[in-house]
């Protein structure tokens, strides 16, 4: 069986793909890879084919399995809770727009092993220049040390343990949201485990590649809330 199950959900975005598959190819561990087509682009479903081909992960076409558009995160996870539980081990998210280092996976799974009952186990992420950056804006102090949080964790590189995969079914997320890394972070404290951020383990963050229309978050916030409301995206 392997130490971990990883999975990476892929709409479009090519080059931060690209840079994702080609870490988790390069990292450490005894782990089983797989990655979601979202309906993306055909260009992007050929590139993912071969990438497929060079580094031997397994490639999942969501549209081969529902008429749902996108986001599919829902679906996603519950795929890879039910293959993660099969294998009784833990599943680690790594999203399209992360790279993560060589002993990213490995020290994730030693945080698991070493804390007591742990539900989520997240990597905090950096910029470029090595700066704390989306989503764990609010941690100002550079630091190696394991937290205890009472913050929502996001996905972009965090593991849930076993034991909180066991306790919660993912089927019975919300059909009316997008994302559900708020939800399950809290639902991990209220089931009585305990959520850790890793400052000490950090990774490459290149905030919403696949969701340009985000940035706007940031640059015209009112402009973003109107589409988020109007057309009902990203809802959490």
């Amino acid at each position: 069986m392997p130490e971990a199950i990883i999975i990476t959900p892929v709409k479009d975005s090519i080059q931060t793909t690209g840079l994702t598959i080609e870490a988790i190819s390069k990292a450490k561990g005894d782990f089983e890879y797989y990655v979601f087509n979202d309906f993306s682009q055909p260009e992007t479903k050929r590139f993912l084919e071969g990438e497929k081909e060079k580094h031997g992960f397994q490639l999942v076409h969501l549209e081969e399995i529902t008429n749902t558009p996108s986001p599919n995160y829902k679906l996603v996870l519950e795929i890879s809770q039910s293959i993660a539980l099969k294998k009784k081990c833990p599943l680690i998210i790594v999203e399209s727009d992360v790279v993560i280092k060589e002993n990213t996976v490995t020290e994730l799974l030693d945080i698991l092993k070493k804390n007591p009952v742990p539900g989520l186990v997240g990597a905090i992420t950096v910029d470029k220049s090595g700066n704390y950056n989306f989503p764990y804006t609010f941690e100002k102090k550079k630091n190696n040390r394991i937290l205890d949080t009472s913050h929502s964790l996001s996905f972009c590189c965090t593991l849930i343990s076993p034991e909180l995969l066991q306790n919660f079914d993912f089927k019975n997320l919300s059909q009316n949201k997008d994302w559900f890394d708020v939800f399950i972070s809290r639902q991990s404290k209220k089931l009585g485990f305990k959520n850790y951020l890793a400052k000490g383990i950090e990774v490459l963050h290149l905030p919403h590649s696949s969701r340009p229309w985000k940035h706007l978050k940031y640059k015209r916030p009112l402009l973003y809330y109107f589409k988020k409301v109007f057309y009902k995206r990203d809802r959490i």
